[in-house]
């Protein structure tokens, strides 16, 4: 017969509420019961139901993931990160993909709401008042992933996007470039799109290059879309000699663009990304670009969210993590 949690009770002669602490919140338990509780578990082979933890702590141990577009390799490592920060944490991992349509999520919500979820992660998405609605009306905790917002108290966990694009765009100045120009995400529908641009108008100002402020074009995050700005961008600049692009997709883009046009990277013009996606050090000319933590990103976000339900509260309300440029071969001085 399969052993219950009784029978682990009874041989680490603990009661059983102390059993299923141990199981999930091990650092509430003295030293000495632990041991024997574990000790019980190995020699019993005792594995939790997941069901009955559940009714006991009033919990389904479920995480919900919202992301706009899995079809993004930035959200690959996201997802990696944070399943396993699931698995330490105990919890299982629910994803969604929103495709950045507003009725489907918010019936996503609705979703994870029905499955009761313990906590939701939001990714790399606005945090429009009516998803902010819905989620504090479903009584769901939830924490920010490469976003954030300063009209609610919302835990928060990215890295400094502008401060980022700032020292992409100094990098290609430090180089000797001085027509440069950028590749954006549209500011309508990105969190991210509007920090960077004002990275690089910083970085441009701060330079004395102010006549590059209106060298962008804008893309709707793929690669083909970047490809058609790209075109948008040196047609109307054809002196350019550099160029800062805010996602890796839009630089394969870009560079992709410049060879049909043999047009030389980085020995006619130098180009700069921003990610690092594991794509990036594998395309040719490998890209120079700024790294962020994205696998850390993912599984801190789990653990923030942890964080928020096993306390309430969170030790750094808006977190943000370390970014670092990589120079690769899409660069070089002018």
């Amino acid at each position: 017969m399969k052993p219950t949690i009784r029978d682990v009770a009874k041989m680490a002669e603990v009661s059983i509420s102390t059993v299923s602490r141990v199981m999930n919140y091990p650092d509430s338990v003295v030293e000495s019961k632990r041991k024997r509780v574990m000790d019980a578990v190995q020699k019993l082979q005792y594995q939790p139901n997941a069901f009955a933890r559940g009714l006991i702590f009033k919990k389904s141990f479920t995480l919900g993931l919202l992301i706009p577009d899995i079809e993004n390799l930035y959200f690959a490592g996201i997802i990696r990160g944070m399943q396993d920060a699931c698995i330490k944490l105990g919890y299982s991992l629910m994803i969604c993909n929103t495709d950045r349509d507003k009725e489907r999520l918010l019936s996503y919500i609705d979703n994870f709401h029905e499955k009761q979820v313990d906590g939701i992660v939001f990714a790399s998405d606005v945090l429009y008042p009516e998803y902010y609605d819905k989620l504090v009306g479903c009584r769901i905790p939830f924490v920010l992933l490469s976003s954030h917002t300063y009209d609610y108290e919302i835990p928060s966990i990215e890295v400094d996007d502008e401060a980022a694009a700032y020292d992409a765009v100094k990098f290609l100045i430090e180089l000797g470039h001085k027509e440069i120009g950028m590749i954006g995400f549209n500011h309508d529908n990105s969190i991210a799109g509007p920090p960077r641009y004002e990275g690089f108008i910083r970085a441009l100002t701060e330079c004395g290059l102010e006549q590059n402020i209106g060298k962008i074009r804008y893309a709707n995050h793929r690669f083909e879309h970047a490809y058609e700005a790209a075109h948008e961008l040196f047609t109307a600049y054809p002196e350019l000699t550099a160029v800062f692009c805010v996602a890796d997709e839009f630089a394969m883009g870009t560079i992709s663009y410049l060879k049909d046009r043999n047009i030389h990277v980085p020995g006619q013009v130098s180009v700069v990304g921003f990610d690092n996606l594991r794509m990036s050090s594998m395309f040719i000319p490998k890209l120079t670009t700024i790294a962020q933590p994205i696998y850390e990103l993912g599984y801190r976000a789990a653990e923030k969210l942890h964080e928020l339900l096993v306390t309430g509260s969170v030790a750094i309300l808006r977190e943000r993590m370390d970014h670092r440029l990589i120079v690769r071969e899409s660069s070089r001085e002018k």
